[in-house]
Protein backbone atom coordinates (compact mmCIF):
# COMPACT_ATOMS: atom_id res chain seq x y z
CA UNK A 1 0.00 0.00 0.00
CA UNK A 2 1.43 4.17 -0.75
CA UNK A 3 0.80 6.36 2.88
CA UNK A 4 1.14 9.29 0.50
CA UNK A 5 -1.49 7.83 -1.66
CA UNK A 6 -4.01 6.91 0.73
CA UNK A 7 -3.49 9.98 2.90
CA UNK A 8 -5.23 11.53 0.06
CA UNK A 9 -8.07 9.23 -0.03
CA UNK A 10 -11.25 10.83 1.94
CA UNK A 11 -9.10 14.28 2.12
CA UNK A 12 -10.76 17.49 1.02
CA UNK A 13 -7.70 19.76 -0.81
CA UNK A 14 -7.54 23.43 -1.76
CA UNK A 15 -5.29 23.89 -4.96
CA UNK A 16 -4.30 27.28 -6.12
CA UNK A 17 -2.44 28.01 -9.50
CA UNK A 18 -4.78 24.86 -10.80
CA UNK A 19 -4.62 26.26 -14.20
CA UNK A 20 -0.83 26.60 -14.52
CA UNK A 21 1.67 24.44 -15.50
CA UNK A 22 2.62 22.95 -12.57
CA UNK A 23 -0.93 23.48 -11.36
CA UNK A 24 -2.56 20.87 -13.83
CA UNK A 25 0.44 18.44 -13.17
CA UNK A 26 -0.06 18.07 -9.46
CA UNK A 27 -3.75 18.21 -10.31
CA UNK A 28 -3.77 14.98 -12.74
CA UNK A 29 -1.26 13.33 -9.98
CA UNK A 30 -3.57 13.60 -7.40
CA UNK A 31 -6.52 12.69 -9.18
CA UNK A 32 -4.85 9.67 -10.79
CA UNK A 33 -2.79 8.10 -7.13
CA UNK A 34 -5.92 8.94 -5.12
CA UNK A 35 -8.97 8.19 -6.67
CA UNK A 36 -11.01 8.66 -3.68
CA UNK A 37 -10.30 12.54 -2.54
CA UNK A 38 -12.49 13.95 -1.25
CA UNK A 39 -12.89 16.85 -2.96
CA UNK A 40 -10.14 19.51 -4.69
CA UNK A 41 -11.08 23.11 -4.13
CA UNK A 42 -9.59 25.21 -7.03
CA UNK A 43 -9.12 28.95 -7.15
CA UNK A 44 -10.12 30.30 -10.30
CA UNK A 45 -10.58 33.51 -11.69
CA UNK A 46 -12.30 35.35 -14.80
CA UNK A 47 -9.46 35.70 -17.25
CA UNK A 48 -9.99 37.08 -20.80
CA UNK A 49 -13.50 37.48 -20.60
CA UNK A 50 -13.92 33.90 -19.51
CA UNK A 51 -15.72 32.85 -16.84
CA UNK A 52 -14.88 30.42 -13.84
CA UNK A 53 -16.95 27.49 -15.59
CA UNK A 54 -15.69 27.91 -18.76
CA UNK A 55 -12.23 28.25 -17.42
CA UNK A 56 -12.69 24.89 -15.83
CA UNK A 57 -14.78 23.13 -18.31
CA UNK A 58 -11.14 23.88 -20.93
CA UNK A 59 -9.06 22.77 -18.20
CA UNK A 60 -10.51 19.74 -17.91
CA UNK A 61 -10.34 18.94 -22.02
CA UNK A 62 -6.38 19.24 -21.00
CA UNK A 63 -4.79 16.71 -22.55
CA UNK A 64 -2.97 16.26 -19.13
CA UNK A 65 -5.87 14.47 -17.92
CA UNK A 66 -6.07 12.00 -21.12
CA UNK A 67 -4.14 9.32 -18.40
CA UNK A 68 -6.67 9.85 -15.69
CA UNK A 69 -9.42 10.42 -18.09
CA UNK A 70 -9.27 6.19 -19.80
CA UNK A 71 -8.75 5.15 -16.01
CA UNK A 72 -11.80 7.10 -14.40
CA UNK A 73 -13.77 9.33 -17.26
CA UNK A 74 -15.33 11.33 -14.04
CA UNK A 75 -12.45 12.59 -12.58
CA UNK A 76 -14.02 15.96 -13.49
CA UNK A 77 -16.31 15.71 -10.66
CA UNK A 78 -13.97 16.19 -7.75
CA UNK A 79 -13.18 19.12 -8.88
CA UNK A 80 -14.64 22.32 -7.00
CA UNK A 81 -14.17 25.08 -8.94
CA UNK A 82 -13.98 28.47 -6.67
CA UNK A 83 -14.69 31.88 -8.16
CA UNK A 84 -11.46 33.97 -6.32
CA UNK A 85 -9.48 37.13 -7.43
CA UNK A 86 -5.96 36.78 -5.78
CA UNK A 87 -4.95 40.18 -5.47
CA UNK A 88 -8.64 41.30 -4.39
CA UNK A 89 -9.44 42.22 -0.39
CA UNK A 90 -10.31 38.31 0.97
CA UNK A 91 -9.36 36.78 -2.19
CA UNK A 92 -12.96 37.96 -3.48
CA UNK A 93 -14.34 34.36 -2.47
CA UNK A 94 -18.08 34.64 -1.67
CA UNK A 95 -19.23 34.11 1.99
CA UNK A 96 -21.11 30.82 1.03
CA UNK A 97 -17.84 29.32 -0.13
CA UNK A 98 -15.42 30.84 2.22
CA UNK A 99 -17.86 29.02 4.95
CA UNK A 100 -17.18 25.63 2.62
CA UNK A 101 -13.56 26.42 2.30
CA UNK A 102 -13.40 26.88 6.28
CA UNK A 103 -15.18 23.79 6.89
CA UNK A 104 -13.93 21.23 4.66
CA UNK A 105 -10.42 21.71 3.50
CA UNK A 106 -7.71 19.33 4.93
CA UNK A 107 -4.40 20.38 2.84
CA UNK A 108 -3.80 23.53 1.28
CA UNK A 109 -1.04 23.54 -2.16
CA UNK A 110 -0.09 27.19 -2.33
CA UNK A 111 0.86 27.36 -6.55
CA UNK A 112 -0.39 30.40 -7.85
CA UNK A 113 2.46 33.29 -8.83
CA UNK A 114 3.50 35.54 -11.56
CA UNK A 115 6.54 33.99 -12.93
CA UNK A 116 7.25 37.22 -15.32
CA UNK A 117 10.56 37.93 -14.87
CA UNK A 118 9.52 41.49 -15.62
CA UNK A 119 6.22 41.84 -13.50
CA UNK A 120 6.27 45.32 -12.35
CA UNK A 121 6.45 45.46 -8.47
CA UNK A 122 3.22 46.34 -7.31
CA UNK A 123 1.34 43.53 -8.97
CA UNK A 124 4.26 41.14 -8.07
CA UNK A 125 4.11 41.87 -4.27
CA UNK A 126 0.24 41.89 -4.31
CA UNK A 127 0.16 38.19 -6.51
CA UNK A 128 3.49 36.63 -4.84
CA UNK A 129 3.03 37.80 -1.50
CA UNK A 130 -0.01 39.96 -0.91
CA UNK A 131 -2.26 36.81 -1.48
CA UNK A 132 -0.21 34.59 0.45
CA UNK A 133 -0.50 36.68 3.00
CA UNK A 134 -4.45 36.60 2.69
CA UNK A 135 -4.65 32.82 1.98
CA UNK A 136 -2.40 31.94 5.24
CA UNK A 137 -5.31 34.53 7.10
CA UNK A 138 -7.82 32.01 5.98
CA UNK A 139 -5.65 29.35 6.61
CA UNK A 140 -5.84 30.40 10.44
CA UNK A 141 -9.69 29.60 10.35
CA UNK A 142 -10.03 25.98 8.39
CA UNK A 143 -10.91 24.02 11.34
CA UNK A 144 -9.66 20.88 9.47
CA UNK A 145 -6.67 21.82 7.87
CA UNK A 146 -3.43 19.78 8.46
CA UNK A 147 -0.82 20.96 6.44
CA UNK A 148 -0.07 23.97 4.28
CA UNK A 149 2.49 23.87 1.51
CA UNK A 150 3.95 26.96 -0.61
CA UNK A 151 5.58 26.25 -3.98
CA UNK A 152 8.48 28.55 -3.99
CA UNK A 153 11.66 28.47 -6.51
CA UNK A 154 14.78 27.35 -5.71
CA UNK A 155 15.97 31.05 -6.82
CA UNK A 156 14.10 33.08 -4.22
CA UNK A 157 17.97 33.87 -2.92
CA UNK A 158 19.86 33.56 -5.97
CA UNK A 159 21.99 36.71 -4.69
CA UNK A 160 23.42 33.65 -2.39
CA UNK A 161 25.78 31.26 -4.46
CA UNK A 162 25.67 28.89 -1.12
CA UNK A 163 21.78 28.02 -0.71
CA UNK A 164 20.71 25.99 2.16
CA UNK A 165 17.17 24.83 3.06
CA UNK A 166 16.54 28.16 5.75
CA UNK A 167 14.38 30.92 5.08
CA UNK A 168 17.05 33.65 4.40
CA UNK A 169 16.45 37.69 6.15
CA UNK A 170 14.92 39.99 3.91
CA UNK A 171 16.07 43.58 3.77
CA UNK A 172 12.93 45.19 4.18
CA UNK A 173 9.55 44.00 6.16
CA UNK A 174 6.52 42.74 3.32
CA UNK A 175 4.32 44.71 4.84
CA UNK A 176 6.21 48.24 4.79
CA UNK A 177 6.47 47.18 0.45
CA UNK A 178 2.69 46.60 0.75
CA UNK A 179 2.12 50.02 2.13
CA UNK A 180 4.78 51.63 -0.24
CA UNK A 181 2.63 50.20 -3.26
CA UNK A 182 -0.39 51.09 -1.91
CA UNK A 183 0.05 54.71 -2.17
CA UNK A 184 2.91 55.48 -4.36
CA UNK A 185 2.48 56.27 -8.04
CA UNK A 186 3.26 53.28 -10.44
CA UNK A 187 5.14 55.41 -12.63
CA UNK A 188 7.77 56.46 -9.86
CA UNK A 189 7.30 52.72 -8.16
CA UNK A 190 9.02 51.56 -11.49
CA UNK A 191 11.80 53.91 -10.97
CA UNK A 192 12.40 53.29 -7.32
CA UNK A 193 12.21 48.90 -8.30
CA UNK A 194 15.84 48.63 -8.72
CA UNK A 195 16.88 50.50 -5.67
CA UNK A 196 13.91 48.08 -3.62
CA UNK A 197 15.45 45.13 -4.47
CA UNK A 198 18.82 45.40 -4.14
CA UNK A 199 21.14 42.30 -5.73
CA UNK A 200 18.22 40.38 -6.75
CA UNK A 201 18.25 39.80 -10.45
CA UNK A 202 14.37 41.10 -11.04
CA UNK A 203 11.03 41.16 -8.88
CA UNK A 204 9.67 37.48 -9.40
CA UNK A 205 12.94 35.98 -7.35
CA UNK A 206 12.84 39.09 -4.64
CA UNK A 207 8.97 38.78 -3.89
CA UNK A 208 9.25 34.98 -3.62
CA UNK A 209 11.86 35.67 -0.99
CA UNK A 210 9.92 38.21 0.83
CA UNK A 211 6.94 35.64 0.79
CA UNK A 212 8.69 33.09 2.55
CA UNK A 213 9.96 35.45 5.00
CA UNK A 214 6.23 36.65 5.49
CA UNK A 215 5.16 32.88 5.84
CA UNK A 216 7.72 32.33 8.52
CA UNK A 217 6.57 35.38 10.60
CA UNK A 218 2.58 34.73 10.24
CA UNK A 219 2.73 31.04 10.11
CA UNK A 220 2.08 30.87 13.48
CA UNK A 221 0.39 27.25 14.54
CA UNK A 222 0.24 26.23 10.86
CA UNK A 223 2.10 23.47 9.78
CA UNK A 224 4.22 24.78 6.75
CA UNK A 225 6.63 23.11 4.43
CA UNK A 226 8.14 25.38 1.24
CA UNK A 227 9.01 23.68 -1.88
CA UNK A 228 11.76 25.13 -3.94
CA UNK A 229 11.87 23.71 -7.39
CA UNK A 230 14.87 24.98 -9.67
CA UNK A 231 13.86 25.87 -13.22
CA UNK A 232 10.72 23.40 -14.46
CA UNK A 233 10.99 21.64 -17.43
CA UNK A 234 8.58 19.28 -19.23
CA UNK A 235 7.73 16.32 -17.50
CA UNK A 236 10.07 12.74 -17.37
CA UNK A 237 7.14 10.28 -17.20
CA UNK A 238 4.34 11.48 -15.95
CA UNK A 239 1.05 11.50 -17.16
CA UNK A 240 3.30 10.93 -20.42
CA UNK A 241 7.13 11.84 -20.91
CA UNK A 242 7.62 14.96 -22.29
CA UNK A 243 4.43 16.70 -22.01
CA UNK A 244 4.80 20.82 -21.22
CA UNK A 245 2.33 23.06 -22.22
CA UNK A 246 4.20 26.23 -21.20
CA UNK A 247 6.07 28.21 -23.43
CA UNK A 248 8.41 30.23 -20.29
CA UNK A 249 11.90 29.07 -19.71
CA UNK A 250 13.51 26.93 -21.37
CA UNK A 251 10.68 25.70 -23.47
CA UNK A 252 10.21 28.66 -25.20
CA UNK A 253 13.47 29.24 -26.01
CA UNK A 254 13.56 25.30 -27.59
CA UNK A 255 11.09 25.89 -29.81
CA UNK A 256 13.14 29.29 -30.87
CA UNK A 257 16.02 27.13 -31.77
CA UNK A 258 13.57 24.42 -33.67
CA UNK A 259 12.16 26.86 -35.69
CA UNK A 260 15.67 28.64 -36.62
CA UNK A 261 14.81 31.88 -35.35
CA UNK A 262 17.32 32.40 -32.87
CA UNK A 263 21.14 31.80 -33.49
CA UNK A 264 22.65 32.83 -30.46
CA UNK A 265 22.15 32.89 -26.86
CA UNK A 266 24.74 34.39 -24.11
CA UNK A 267 25.33 32.28 -21.64
CA UNK A 268 28.46 30.16 -19.90
CA UNK A 269 28.48 27.39 -21.65
CA UNK A 270 30.43 25.67 -18.62
CA UNK A 271 27.26 26.62 -15.96
CA UNK A 272 24.85 24.22 -14.67
CA UNK A 273 21.50 24.10 -16.38
CA UNK A 274 19.52 23.40 -13.16
CA UNK A 275 16.36 22.13 -14.81
CA UNK A 276 14.39 19.71 -13.21
CA UNK A 277 11.32 17.74 -14.87
CA UNK A 278 7.91 18.96 -13.30
CA UNK A 279 6.82 15.43 -12.60
CA UNK A 280 9.58 15.22 -10.24
CA UNK A 281 8.61 18.41 -8.53
CA UNK A 282 5.02 17.69 -7.92
CA UNK A 283 6.38 14.07 -6.48
CA UNK A 284 8.12 15.50 -3.92
CA UNK A 285 5.65 18.56 -3.43
CA UNK A 286 2.53 15.78 -2.68
CA UNK A 287 5.01 13.61 -0.79
CA UNK A 288 6.10 16.64 1.38
CA UNK A 289 2.20 17.80 1.97
CA UNK A 290 1.98 14.04 3.59
CA UNK A 291 4.79 14.24 5.55
CA UNK A 292 3.78 17.70 6.87
CA UNK A 293 0.13 16.69 8.05
CA UNK A 294 1.20 13.24 9.44
CA UNK A 295 4.52 13.64 11.31
CA UNK A 296 4.11 17.47 12.02
CA UNK A 297 7.96 18.71 12.09
CA UNK A 298 8.36 21.59 14.64
CA UNK A 299 10.24 23.88 12.51
CA UNK A 300 9.09 24.89 8.75
CA UNK A 301 10.34 22.70 6.40
CA UNK A 302 11.92 23.83 3.12
CA UNK A 303 12.65 21.01 0.40
CA UNK A 304 15.08 22.21 -2.35
CA UNK A 305 13.77 20.12 -5.68
CA UNK A 306 17.16 20.44 -7.75
CA UNK A 307 19.46 18.72 -9.93
CA UNK A 308 22.59 20.75 -10.34
CA UNK A 309 24.19 18.77 -6.89
CA UNK A 310 22.84 14.94 -7.89
CA UNK A 311 23.03 15.06 -11.54
CA UNK A 312 24.80 18.07 -13.00
CA UNK A 313 24.19 19.19 -16.82
CA UNK A 314 25.70 22.04 -18.33
CA UNK A 315 24.41 24.55 -20.68
CA UNK A 316 26.40 23.75 -23.12
CA UNK A 317 25.68 20.03 -23.01
CA UNK A 318 22.09 20.85 -22.83
CA UNK A 319 22.67 23.32 -26.49
CA UNK A 320 23.99 19.86 -27.93
CA UNK A 321 21.41 17.74 -26.86
CA UNK A 322 18.78 19.81 -28.16
CA UNK A 323 19.98 20.79 -31.37
CA UNK A 324 20.42 16.08 -31.96
CA UNK A 325 17.00 16.02 -30.79
CA UNK A 326 15.41 19.24 -32.97
CA UNK A 327 16.97 17.56 -36.39
CA UNK A 328 15.84 13.81 -34.73
CA UNK A 329 12.38 15.71 -35.02
CA UNK A 330 12.37 19.20 -36.33
CA UNK A 331 9.58 21.09 -36.33
CA UNK A 332 7.53 21.98 -39.09
CA UNK A 333 7.96 25.13 -40.97
CA UNK A 334 10.94 26.15 -39.85
CA UNK A 335 12.52 29.82 -40.41
CA UNK A 336 16.20 27.85 -40.87
CA UNK A 337 17.73 24.79 -39.65
CA UNK A 338 17.82 24.39 -36.27
CA UNK A 339 21.30 25.80 -34.41
CA UNK A 340 22.58 28.12 -31.41
CA UNK A 341 25.56 29.62 -31.09
CA UNK A 342 26.09 29.80 -27.26
CA UNK A 343 28.75 32.16 -25.73
CA UNK A 344 29.55 34.39 -22.70
CA UNK A 345 31.71 36.88 -24.67
CA UNK A 346 29.27 40.36 -25.01
CA UNK A 347 31.14 41.53 -28.16
CA UNK A 348 30.59 38.22 -30.25
CA UNK A 349 27.11 38.08 -28.86
CA UNK A 350 26.04 41.29 -30.03
CA UNK A 351 27.98 40.27 -33.56
CA UNK A 352 25.84 36.66 -33.96
CA UNK A 353 22.45 38.68 -32.77
CA UNK A 354 23.23 41.21 -36.29
CA UNK A 355 24.49 39.02 -38.99
CA UNK A 356 22.18 35.97 -37.18
CA UNK A 357 18.90 37.82 -35.67
CA UNK A 358 18.52 41.23 -37.02
CA UNK A 359 19.90 40.86 -40.92
CA UNK A 360 17.53 37.40 -41.66
CA UNK A 361 14.93 39.26 -39.82
CA UNK A 362 14.91 42.22 -41.78
CA UNK A 363 15.44 40.61 -44.69
CA UNK A 364 12.07 37.90 -44.27
CA UNK A 365 9.90 41.33 -43.06
CA UNK A 366 10.65 42.95 -46.63
CA UNK A 367 9.93 39.82 -47.79
CA UNK A 368 6.49 39.58 -46.75
CA UNK A 369 6.50 43.51 -47.31
CA UNK A 370 6.80 43.06 -51.21
CA UNK A 371 4.41 40.19 -51.34
CA UNK A 372 1.72 42.38 -49.35
CA UNK A 373 1.76 40.23 -46.12
CA UNK A 374 2.59 41.43 -42.45
CA UNK A 375 5.77 42.01 -41.25
CA UNK A 376 6.70 40.14 -38.32
CA UNK A 377 10.05 38.51 -37.90
CA UNK A 378 11.74 41.60 -36.16
CA UNK A 379 8.73 42.34 -34.03
CA UNK A 380 9.16 38.25 -32.85
CA UNK A 381 13.04 38.29 -32.29
CA UNK A 382 12.46 41.72 -30.20
CA UNK A 383 10.36 39.78 -27.83
CA UNK A 384 12.84 36.76 -27.84
CA UNK A 385 16.30 38.81 -27.20
CA UNK A 386 14.19 40.56 -24.56
CA UNK A 387 13.71 36.99 -22.83
CA UNK A 388 17.21 35.77 -23.54
CA UNK A 389 18.69 38.90 -22.00
CA UNK A 390 15.92 38.46 -18.90
CA UNK A 391 17.61 34.93 -18.58
CA UNK A 392 21.66 35.74 -18.80
CA UNK A 393 21.23 36.53 -15.20
CA UNK A 394 20.66 32.84 -14.74
CA UNK A 395 22.52 30.88 -17.63
CA UNK A 396 25.65 32.90 -16.87
CA UNK A 397 26.05 31.74 -12.90
CA UNK A 398 26.25 28.45 -10.85
CA UNK A 399 24.32 27.62 -7.97
CA UNK A 400 24.73 25.16 -5.14
CA UNK A 401 21.67 23.68 -2.93
CA UNK A 402 21.10 21.91 -0.45
CA UNK A 403 19.63 18.92 -0.34
CA UNK A 404 19.36 16.91 3.10
CA UNK A 405 15.52 17.89 3.69
CA UNK A 406 14.69 15.78 0.18
CA UNK A 407 16.94 12.77 0.91
CA UNK A 408 14.98 12.70 4.43
CA UNK A 409 11.86 12.93 2.69
CA UNK A 410 12.93 9.83 0.38
CA UNK A 411 14.05 7.82 3.22
CA UNK A 412 10.97 8.29 4.88
CA UNK A 413 8.90 6.89 2.08
CA UNK A 414 8.03 2.96 1.54
CA UNK A 415 9.25 1.15 -1.41
CA UNK A 416 5.92 1.62 -2.72
CA UNK A 417 5.92 5.43 -2.32
CA UNK A 418 8.96 5.88 -3.90
CA UNK A 419 8.34 4.20 -6.68
CA UNK A 420 4.65 5.92 -7.15
CA UNK A 421 5.90 9.00 -6.10
CA UNK A 422 9.45 9.06 -7.45
CA UNK A 423 11.75 12.09 -7.05
CA UNK A 424 15.40 10.89 -7.07
CA UNK A 425 16.98 12.74 -10.48
CA UNK A 426 20.10 10.72 -9.97
CA UNK A 427 18.22 8.49 -12.13
CA UNK A 428 17.52 11.03 -14.85
CA UNK A 429 19.13 10.08 -18.53
CA UNK A 430 19.67 13.68 -19.89
CA UNK A 431 19.90 12.61 -23.59
CA UNK A 432 16.75 11.04 -23.32
CA UNK A 433 14.50 13.56 -21.39
CA UNK A 434 16.17 16.04 -24.19
CA UNK A 435 15.05 14.26 -26.47
CA UNK A 436 11.58 13.40 -24.98
CA UNK A 437 11.82 17.51 -23.99
CA UNK A 438 11.86 18.28 -27.66
CA UNK A 439 9.29 16.01 -28.76
CA UNK A 440 6.99 17.29 -26.59
CA UNK A 441 7.32 21.19 -27.51
CA UNK A 442 6.17 20.05 -30.89
CA UNK A 443 3.71 17.73 -29.91
CA UNK A 444 1.90 19.29 -26.94
CA UNK A 445 2.58 23.23 -26.71
CA UNK A 446 2.64 23.30 -31.25
CA UNK A 447 0.12 20.89 -31.40
CA UNK A 448 1.94 19.55 -34.78
CA UNK A 449 1.40 16.09 -35.76
CA UNK A 450 4.27 13.27 -35.19
CA UNK A 451 3.46 11.72 -38.17
CA UNK A 452 4.62 15.06 -40.28
CA UNK A 453 8.38 14.45 -38.98
CA UNK A 454 9.69 13.22 -42.51
CA UNK A 455 8.20 15.99 -44.41
CA UNK A 456 9.61 18.57 -42.03
CA UNK A 457 12.73 16.77 -41.84
CA UNK A 458 12.91 17.37 -45.79
CA UNK A 459 11.99 21.21 -45.26
CA UNK A 460 15.24 21.48 -42.67
CA UNK A 461 17.39 19.81 -45.66
CA UNK A 462 15.97 22.07 -48.04
CA UNK A 463 16.64 25.01 -45.87
CA UNK A 464 20.18 23.36 -45.40
CA UNK A 465 20.54 23.11 -49.11
CA UNK A 466 19.55 27.23 -49.42
CA UNK A 467 22.17 28.28 -46.61
CA UNK A 468 24.66 26.86 -48.59
CA UNK A 469 24.10 27.76 -51.59
CA UNK A 470 23.92 31.82 -50.29
CA UNK A 471 27.29 30.93 -48.26
CA UNK A 472 29.30 29.94 -51.69
CA UNK A 473 27.76 32.88 -53.61
CA UNK A 474 28.42 35.39 -50.92
CA UNK A 475 32.26 33.87 -50.89
CA UNK A 476 32.71 34.16 -54.50
CA UNK A 477 31.29 37.87 -54.63
CA UNK A 478 33.66 38.51 -51.72
CA UNK A 479 36.15 37.18 -53.94
CA UNK A 480 35.69 38.67 -56.89
CA UNK A 481 35.00 42.14 -55.35
CA UNK A 482 37.68 42.15 -52.98
CA UNK A 483 40.08 39.47 -53.14
CA UNK A 484 40.60 38.57 -57.14
CA UNK A 485 41.29 42.21 -57.84
CA UNK A 486 44.42 42.74 -54.87
CA UNK A 487 47.47 41.25 -55.33
CA UNK A 488 48.20 41.77 -51.72
CA UNK A 489 44.43 39.80 -50.77
CA UNK A 490 45.26 36.95 -52.88
CA UNK A 491 48.72 36.58 -51.06
CA UNK A 492 47.01 36.66 -47.75
CA UNK A 493 44.08 34.38 -49.05
CA UNK A 494 46.91 31.14 -50.31
CA UNK A 495 48.89 31.64 -46.93
CA UNK A 496 45.76 31.08 -44.99
CA UNK A 497 44.58 27.78 -47.45
CA UNK A 498 47.99 26.71 -47.32
CA UNK A 499 48.71 27.10 -43.82
CA UNK A 500 45.01 25.58 -43.25
CA UNK A 501 46.24 22.62 -45.43
CA UNK A 502 49.40 21.73 -43.95
CA UNK A 503 47.73 21.78 -40.41
CA UNK A 504 45.29 19.28 -41.77
CA UNK A 505 48.50 17.43 -42.87
CA UNK A 506 50.42 17.19 -39.89
CA UNK A 507 46.97 16.08 -37.59
CA UNK A 508 46.93 13.32 -40.30
CA UNK A 509 49.84 12.04 -39.63
CA UNK A 510 49.86 12.50 -35.89
CA UNK A 511 46.59 9.81 -36.39
CA UNK A 512 48.74 7.34 -38.49
CA UNK A 513 51.54 7.26 -36.00
CA UNK A 514 49.27 7.04 -33.19
CA UNK A 515 47.86 3.87 -34.57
Amino acid sequence: MSSVAAYYNGKSVLVTGATGFMGKVLLEKLLRSSPDVKAIYILVRHKSGQSTENRVANLVKCKVFDRVRQEWPNFHEKIKPISAELIQPNLAITAEDTEELLSEVNIIFHCAATIRFDEPLKYALLLNAKATQQLLALAHKMQKLEAFIHVSTAYANCNQTYIEEIIYPVPVEPDRLFDLAEWMDEPLLDQITPKLIRDWPNTYTFTKALTEHLIQKEKGNLNVAIIRPSIVGASWQEPFPGWVDSFNGTSGLLIAAGKGIIRTVKCNTDAVADIVPVDIAINLTLAAGWYTAVHRPKSTLIYHITTGGLNPISWGQIESCAILSLEKNPLEKAFRAPKAYMTSNYLIHQYWTAVGHKAPAFLYDLYLRLTGRKPRMMKTLSRLDKTIAFFDYFTSRSWEWTSDNMSMLRNQLSPKDKQLFFFDVRELHWSEYMDNYCAGTKQYLLNEDMSGIPAARRHIRKLKTIGYVVKTTLLVIIWRLFIARSQMARNIWFFVVNLCYKFLNYFRASSTLRH
